[in-house]
């Protein structure tokens, strides 16, 4: 969060969904050092118990194993609360081509009790997370909110439907909601393991286990891979946001692009590694290249990333190297 200046009220509360997962450990985290409270609520099922353990002690830190699909446990999560920072989903593209219906009752159902709730508890402003996914196969880069093509994904599709739901409840009941486009994230915390591990923590995690990781399609694949402080900036800045950008999407990025074949030189040079990679097939629904245009996140929410790409992986790096037993 260098060279941010972002301010709350010291009595503000935050509920920060899927708090114990890789971006939501980080919001709290930067929401206690601001000095304000924080409920997170989680049913644990991907978040981690020890990513939030080192708030425990925390006086403004409080914990709420709940799960998102009972609307009764998302009213008490509300209660009393100010800002709310819903990152509770399933991600990964793969996992719901294998598990549509379980993406549906989390990602759509979930998030549309918690609007619910947060409109009957009058939060002030409803910060939630989507994705970069929803562009589908739209060819044109870099990508633009209001250019979006045809769906690769139930994931997709579970974000897409959020994103109309936020519209509907800032223009039917008055909710300030922010949809949050994330592109790629990356940063400390973020889990390397099992079958649908993001990238950049899975190859990290394999070389220094002097592995030989799977690259899935020829590597030219682009993304716009994007450090976590990136994303906590944005989540806060929506906070502060104008009403009149409420009920919008934004991507959420760094705004350049790199390969798979250039991270991996990168990652391999870093870490001290000759390994050569396994070269596998491509992933069904994965978008080909992604890359974003971030001026309406400028304009609208005052985004301002301060973290590129290759600061970022430095400081990934160091985390995991730290860290990984």
């Amino acid at each position: 969060m260098e060279g941010q200046v972002i301010s709350f009220p010291v009595e503000s509360v935050f509920l920060v969904t899927g708090g114990a997962g890789f971006i939501g450990s980080n919001l709290c985290e930067q929401i206690l050092n601001l000095g304000c409270k924080v409920i997170c609520l989680d049913n644990l099922s991907t978040g981690k118990q020890e990513n939030v353990d080192l708030f425990t002690d925390n006086p403004n830190y409080s914990f709420i194993l709940g799960d998102i699909r009972d609307i009764e446990t998302c009213r008490k999560a509300c209660k009393g609360v100010d800002f709310v920072m819903h990152q509770a989903a399933w991600g990964s593209v793969p996992r719901s081509i294998e598990y549509p219906v379980l993406y549906e009752q989390i990602n759509i159902h979930g998030t549309l009790n918690m609007m619910q709730a947060a409109r009957e508890a009058g939060v002030r402003r409803f910060v939630y997370a989507s994705s970069s996914s929803v562009y589908g196969d739209h060819p044109v880069l870099p990508k633009r909110e209001g250019a979006e093509g045809e769906l690769l994904s139930p994931y997709a599709l579970t974000k897409r439907v959020c994103e109309e739901y936020g519209k509907l409840y800032k223009k039917l009941y008055g909710l300030n909601t922010y949809g949050l486009r994330y592109f790629n994230v990356f940063g400390k915390r973020q889990d390397p393991e099992g079958a649908y591990a993001a990238v950049i923590p899975k190859f990290i995690r394999q070389l220094l286990r002097n592995e030989a990781p799977t690259i899935h399609g020829d590597g030219n694949q682009s993304r716009d891979f994007t450090y976590i402080d990136n994303v906590v900036q944005a989540n806060l800045r929506a906070c502060l946001a104008d009403e009149n950008a409420a009920g919008q999407a934004f991507n959420i990025a760094y705004g350049g692009r790199e390969t798979l074949n250039d991270i991996y030189q990168t990652l391999t040079d870093a870490l001290g590694k000759d390994i050569q990679p396994v070269y596998g097939p491509p992933r069904a629904g994965d978008i080909r290249h992604s890359n974003a245009d971030i001026s309406k996140a400028r304009e609208l929410l005052g985004y301002d990333p301060q973290y590129d790409f290759d600061t970022g992986l430095r400081l990934a790096i160091r985390w995991y190297v730290e860290n990984l037993k």
